[in-house]
Protein backbone atom coordinates (compact mmCIF):
# COMPACT_ATOMS: atom_id res chain seq x y z
CA UNK A 1 0.00 0.00 0.00
CA UNK A 2 1.39 3.40 -1.17
CA UNK A 3 1.34 6.05 1.07
CA UNK A 4 1.45 9.29 -0.52
CA UNK A 5 -0.80 8.46 -3.96
CA UNK A 6 -4.81 7.60 -2.24
CA UNK A 7 -3.76 3.82 -3.03
CA UNK A 8 -5.63 2.38 0.73
CA UNK A 9 -7.55 -0.18 -0.65
CA UNK A 10 -6.68 -4.06 0.61
CA UNK A 11 -8.45 -6.56 -1.36
CA UNK A 12 -9.67 -9.51 0.48
CA UNK A 13 -9.38 -12.47 -2.16
CA UNK A 14 -10.48 -15.15 -0.30
CA UNK A 15 -14.21 -15.74 0.69
CA UNK A 16 -13.23 -16.41 4.12
CA UNK A 17 -9.78 -16.17 6.19
CA UNK A 18 -9.06 -16.70 9.81
CA UNK A 19 -5.81 -16.33 11.27
CA UNK A 20 -4.54 -16.15 15.04
CA UNK A 21 -1.02 -14.00 15.06
CA UNK A 22 1.51 -13.45 17.65
CA UNK A 23 4.83 -11.34 17.04
CA UNK A 24 7.16 -8.63 18.02
CA UNK A 25 7.92 -6.44 15.12
CA UNK A 26 4.79 -5.94 12.86
CA UNK A 27 3.29 -2.92 13.01
CA UNK A 28 5.13 -0.92 15.26
CA UNK A 29 6.12 1.52 12.34
CA UNK A 30 3.61 4.80 13.59
CA UNK A 31 3.55 6.09 9.49
CA UNK A 32 1.71 2.94 8.38
CA UNK A 33 -1.35 4.21 7.06
CA UNK A 34 -5.29 3.64 7.31
CA UNK A 35 -6.42 0.66 5.04
CA UNK A 36 -9.73 -0.61 3.48
CA UNK A 37 -10.56 -4.23 2.94
CA UNK A 38 -14.02 -5.24 0.16
CA UNK A 39 -14.42 -7.44 3.21
CA UNK A 40 -15.85 -8.02 6.91
CA UNK A 41 -13.36 -7.91 9.13
CA UNK A 42 -13.86 -9.14 13.21
CA UNK A 43 -10.37 -8.68 14.88
CA UNK A 44 -9.78 -9.85 18.70
CA UNK A 45 -7.42 -8.39 20.39
CA UNK A 46 -5.27 -10.43 23.12
CA UNK A 47 -1.91 -9.31 23.83
CA UNK A 48 0.02 -5.85 23.33
CA UNK A 49 0.48 -2.33 24.26
CA UNK A 50 -1.60 -1.16 21.06
CA UNK A 51 -4.14 1.74 19.55
CA UNK A 52 -6.67 1.05 16.78
CA UNK A 53 -8.09 3.69 14.94
CA UNK A 54 -10.96 3.51 13.41
CA UNK A 55 -12.35 6.21 10.95
CA UNK A 56 -12.28 9.21 13.00
CA UNK A 57 -11.63 7.30 16.25
CA UNK A 58 -8.73 5.99 18.44
CA UNK A 59 -9.12 3.41 20.85
CA UNK A 60 -6.31 2.27 23.17
CA UNK A 61 -6.80 -1.17 23.28
CA UNK A 62 -7.50 -3.65 26.22
CA UNK A 63 -7.08 -7.65 25.94
CA UNK A 64 -10.89 -8.82 24.95
CA UNK A 65 -11.23 -6.17 23.05
CA UNK A 66 -13.69 -7.39 19.49
CA UNK A 67 -13.97 -4.66 16.99
CA UNK A 68 -16.16 -5.28 13.82
CA UNK A 69 -15.01 -3.35 10.85
CA UNK A 70 -17.18 -3.10 7.92
CA UNK A 71 -16.60 -3.17 3.99
CA UNK A 72 -14.95 0.49 3.10
CA UNK A 73 -13.99 1.42 7.07
CA UNK A 74 -11.05 2.69 7.24
CA UNK A 75 -8.59 1.67 9.95
CA UNK A 76 -5.03 0.78 11.29
CA UNK A 77 -3.69 -0.85 14.56
CA UNK A 78 -0.16 0.33 15.78
CA UNK A 79 1.93 -1.16 18.16
CA UNK A 80 3.27 0.61 20.48
CA UNK A 81 6.64 -0.82 21.42
CA UNK A 82 8.05 -4.41 21.20
CA UNK A 83 5.37 -5.99 23.77
CA UNK A 84 4.37 -9.33 22.10
CA UNK A 85 1.70 -8.11 19.84
CA UNK A 86 -1.50 -11.11 19.89
CA UNK A 87 -4.53 -10.77 17.76
CA UNK A 88 -7.24 -13.00 15.81
CA UNK A 89 -8.66 -11.87 12.86
CA UNK A 90 -11.27 -12.91 10.56
CA UNK A 91 -12.11 -11.41 7.42
CA UNK A 92 -15.51 -12.52 5.41
CA UNK A 93 -16.40 -11.51 1.51
CA UNK A 94 -19.89 -10.68 1.33
CA UNK A 95 -20.65 -13.33 -0.81
CA UNK A 96 -19.53 -15.55 1.95
CA UNK A 97 -21.58 -14.22 4.60
CA UNK A 98 -24.92 -13.88 2.78
CA UNK A 99 -24.53 -17.60 1.90
CA UNK A 100 -23.97 -18.56 5.85
CA UNK A 101 -27.12 -16.29 6.51
CA UNK A 102 -30.87 -16.79 6.27
CA UNK A 103 -33.93 -14.55 5.88
CA UNK A 104 -34.46 -14.81 9.00
CA UNK A 105 -31.16 -14.52 11.07
CA UNK A 106 -28.43 -12.03 8.98
CA UNK A 107 -25.27 -12.43 10.08
CA UNK A 108 -24.27 -9.42 8.44
CA UNK A 109 -26.70 -7.18 11.02
CA UNK A 110 -23.81 -6.76 13.85
CA UNK A 111 -21.97 -4.77 11.61
CA UNK A 112 -24.65 -2.86 9.69
CA UNK A 113 -27.01 -1.95 12.75
CA UNK A 114 -24.78 0.80 13.48
CA UNK A 115 -23.44 4.15 11.99
CA UNK A 116 -20.20 4.18 9.95
CA UNK A 117 -17.07 4.38 12.37
CA UNK A 118 -19.32 4.49 15.67
CA UNK A 119 -20.19 1.61 18.05
CA UNK A 120 -17.88 -0.89 16.45
CA UNK A 121 -16.21 -2.53 19.74
CA UNK A 122 -16.89 -4.10 22.76
CA UNK A 123 -15.05 -6.19 25.40
CA UNK A 124 -15.14 -9.93 26.08
CA UNK A 125 -15.24 -11.34 29.59
CA UNK A 126 -12.28 -13.86 30.06
CA UNK A 127 -14.74 -16.88 29.58
CA UNK A 128 -15.69 -15.64 26.17
CA UNK A 129 -12.61 -14.77 25.22
CA UNK A 130 -11.79 -18.93 25.51
CA UNK A 131 -14.91 -19.79 23.92
CA UNK A 132 -14.04 -17.34 21.02
CA UNK A 133 -10.41 -18.67 20.80
CA UNK A 134 -11.71 -22.38 20.65
CA UNK A 135 -14.17 -21.83 17.97
CA UNK A 136 -11.33 -19.64 16.09
CA UNK A 137 -9.01 -22.78 16.38
CA UNK A 138 -11.67 -25.08 14.87
CA UNK A 139 -12.05 -22.79 12.16
CA UNK A 140 -7.91 -22.05 11.28
CA UNK A 141 -7.40 -26.23 11.62
CA UNK A 142 -10.98 -26.39 9.09
CA UNK A 143 -9.29 -24.06 6.43
CA UNK A 144 -5.80 -25.49 6.28
CA UNK A 145 -7.06 -29.08 5.61
CA UNK A 146 -7.86 -30.79 2.79
CA UNK A 147 -9.53 -33.55 3.91
CA UNK A 148 -13.09 -34.53 3.15
CA UNK A 149 -15.80 -32.36 4.44
CA UNK A 150 -13.97 -29.92 6.01
CA UNK A 151 -14.73 -26.71 4.25
CA UNK A 152 -18.49 -27.71 5.40
CA UNK A 153 -17.24 -27.63 9.21
CA UNK A 154 -15.24 -24.63 8.19
CA UNK A 155 -18.49 -23.02 7.36
CA UNK A 156 -20.65 -24.25 10.23
CA UNK A 157 -17.31 -23.07 12.69
CA UNK A 158 -17.60 -19.41 10.65
CA UNK A 159 -21.21 -19.28 11.41
CA UNK A 160 -21.05 -20.29 15.17
CA UNK A 161 -18.66 -17.07 15.22
CA UNK A 162 -20.70 -14.93 13.74
CA UNK A 163 -23.70 -15.87 15.59
CA UNK A 164 -21.73 -15.40 18.88
CA UNK A 165 -20.89 -12.51 17.64
CA UNK A 166 -23.59 -11.23 17.22
CA UNK A 167 -25.20 -11.82 19.94
CA UNK A 168 -22.85 -9.58 21.85
CA UNK A 169 -23.49 -6.83 20.04
CA UNK A 170 -26.70 -6.93 20.68
CA UNK A 171 -26.52 -7.32 24.26
CA UNK A 172 -23.03 -5.09 24.61
CA UNK A 173 -23.21 -1.60 26.71
CA UNK A 174 -19.45 -1.12 26.24
CA UNK A 175 -18.48 2.14 25.65
CA UNK A 176 -15.04 3.15 24.02
CA UNK A 177 -13.39 5.96 25.09
CA UNK A 178 -12.49 7.81 22.29
CA UNK A 179 -8.83 9.42 21.87
CA UNK A 180 -8.57 11.10 18.59
CA UNK A 181 -7.18 14.35 18.82
CA UNK A 182 -10.10 16.77 17.99
CA UNK A 183 -8.68 18.88 15.36
CA UNK A 184 -8.05 15.53 13.23
CA UNK A 185 -11.18 14.06 13.34
CA UNK A 186 -12.59 17.71 12.79
CA UNK A 187 -10.47 17.69 9.63
CA UNK A 188 -11.77 14.35 8.65
CA UNK A 189 -15.04 15.18 8.97
CA UNK A 190 -15.18 18.80 7.35
CA UNK A 191 -13.50 16.79 4.18
CA UNK A 192 -16.12 14.30 4.48
CA UNK A 193 -18.50 17.31 4.59
CA UNK A 194 -17.27 19.21 1.29
CA UNK A 195 -16.02 16.56 -1.20
CA UNK A 196 -18.08 18.13 -4.05
CA UNK A 197 -16.44 21.05 -2.82
CA UNK A 198 -12.40 22.79 -3.81
CA UNK A 199 -10.87 21.78 -0.16
CA UNK A 200 -7.15 23.94 0.09
CA UNK A 201 -5.15 24.13 3.12
CA UNK A 202 -6.51 27.61 2.90
CA UNK A 203 -10.14 26.33 3.44
CA UNK A 204 -8.86 24.17 6.22
CA UNK A 205 -7.06 27.13 7.97
CA UNK A 206 -9.94 29.38 8.12
CA UNK A 207 -12.44 26.90 9.29
CA UNK A 208 -9.73 25.21 12.06
CA UNK A 209 -7.82 28.58 13.37
CA UNK A 210 -4.35 26.67 13.00
CA UNK A 211 -1.78 26.74 10.03
CA UNK A 212 -2.03 23.94 7.18
CA UNK A 213 1.20 22.95 8.07
CA UNK A 214 0.36 21.93 11.89
CA UNK A 215 -2.84 20.89 10.72
CA UNK A 216 -1.13 18.31 7.80
CA UNK A 217 1.18 17.11 10.29
CA UNK A 218 -0.98 15.95 12.89
CA UNK A 219 -3.14 14.74 10.20
CA UNK A 220 -0.20 12.56 8.58
CA UNK A 221 1.01 11.07 12.53
CA UNK A 222 -2.66 9.83 13.44
CA UNK A 223 -3.56 8.03 10.39
CA UNK A 224 -0.69 7.47 8.04
CA UNK A 225 -1.88 9.49 5.43
CA UNK A 226 -1.48 12.96 3.53
CA UNK A 227 -4.28 15.24 3.55
CA UNK A 228 -4.68 14.81 -0.05
CA UNK A 229 -4.39 11.19 -0.44
CA UNK A 230 -7.25 11.33 2.08
CA UNK A 231 -9.30 13.52 0.21
CA UNK A 232 -8.65 11.46 -2.93
CA UNK A 233 -9.74 8.22 -0.94
CA UNK A 234 -12.82 9.28 0.32
CA UNK A 235 -13.75 10.89 -3.11
CA UNK A 236 -13.43 7.30 -5.22
CA UNK A 237 -15.50 6.05 -1.81
CA UNK A 238 -18.04 8.45 -2.35
CA UNK A 239 -18.37 7.44 -6.40
CA UNK A 240 -18.40 3.48 -5.56
CA UNK A 241 -21.22 4.73 -4.08
CA UNK A 242 -22.68 6.42 -6.77
CA UNK A 243 -21.60 3.62 -9.60
CA UNK A 244 -23.33 1.14 -7.20
CA UNK A 245 -26.73 2.91 -7.01
CA UNK A 246 -26.31 3.24 -11.08
CA UNK A 247 -25.81 6.38 -11.72
CA UNK A 248 -23.04 6.75 -14.82
CA UNK A 249 -19.44 7.09 -14.66
CA UNK A 250 -19.59 10.84 -15.71
CA UNK A 251 -21.97 11.57 -12.76
CA UNK A 252 -20.00 9.90 -9.99
CA UNK A 253 -17.27 11.79 -11.38
CA UNK A 254 -18.66 15.42 -10.75
CA UNK A 255 -20.50 14.25 -7.80
CA UNK A 256 -17.51 12.94 -5.77
CA UNK A 257 -16.11 16.18 -6.41
CA UNK A 258 -13.17 15.26 -9.50
CA UNK A 259 -12.91 18.33 -11.22
CA UNK A 260 -11.36 16.98 -13.92
CA UNK A 261 -12.61 13.35 -15.54
CA UNK A 262 -9.22 11.81 -16.65
CA UNK A 263 -7.93 12.69 -13.40
CA UNK A 264 -10.93 10.91 -11.80
CA UNK A 265 -10.06 7.90 -14.25
CA UNK A 266 -7.22 7.25 -13.11
CA UNK A 267 -7.34 8.09 -9.56
CA UNK A 268 -9.97 5.10 -9.54
CA UNK A 269 -8.16 2.20 -10.94
CA UNK A 270 -5.31 3.50 -9.16
CA UNK A 271 -7.13 2.97 -5.71
CA UNK A 272 -9.50 0.69 -6.71
CA UNK A 273 -7.75 -1.39 -9.22
CA UNK A 274 -10.28 -1.28 -11.39
CA UNK A 275 -11.96 1.34 -14.04
CA UNK A 276 -15.17 2.52 -12.75
CA UNK A 277 -17.25 0.96 -15.49
CA UNK A 278 -16.41 -2.02 -14.22
CA UNK A 279 -16.60 -1.60 -11.24
CA UNK A 280 -20.31 -0.40 -12.00
CA UNK A 281 -20.56 -3.47 -14.05
CA UNK A 282 -19.30 -5.76 -11.10
CA UNK A 283 -21.50 -4.20 -8.24
CA UNK A 284 -24.62 -4.80 -11.08
CA UNK A 285 -24.21 -8.49 -11.50
CA UNK A 286 -23.42 -8.95 -7.34
CA UNK A 287 -26.80 -7.25 -6.89
CA UNK A 288 -28.50 -9.03 -9.32
CA UNK A 289 -27.19 -12.32 -8.15
CA UNK A 290 -28.24 -11.53 -4.42
CA UNK A 291 -31.49 -10.59 -5.61
CA UNK A 292 -32.24 -13.98 -7.36
CA UNK A 293 -30.92 -15.88 -4.33
CA UNK A 294 -32.93 -13.72 -1.79
CA UNK A 295 -36.26 -14.85 -4.36
CA UNK A 296 -36.00 -17.96 -4.10
CA UNK A 297 -36.39 -18.34 -0.33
Amino acid sequence: MMQDTGHIFSPIKEELICFHNTSTTELIDPTLPYHRHDAYEVYLFLRGNSLMYLEQSCYKLVPGDLILIRPGELHRCICLDTQTYERIGLNIRETAMNKLSSRRSSLSSCFESHAFGKNNLTRLTQEQIVYYTGLAAQLIACLRSEEYGQDILAEAYAAQLLVFINTLYRSSTHSPYNIMPELVSNTMSYIKSHLAEDISSGHLEQEFHYSSKYISRLFREHTGLTIRSYIIDQRVSLAKSHLAAGKSVADACELSGFSDYANFIRSFKKSAGISPGKYKAIKHTVRYRNGALYGKL
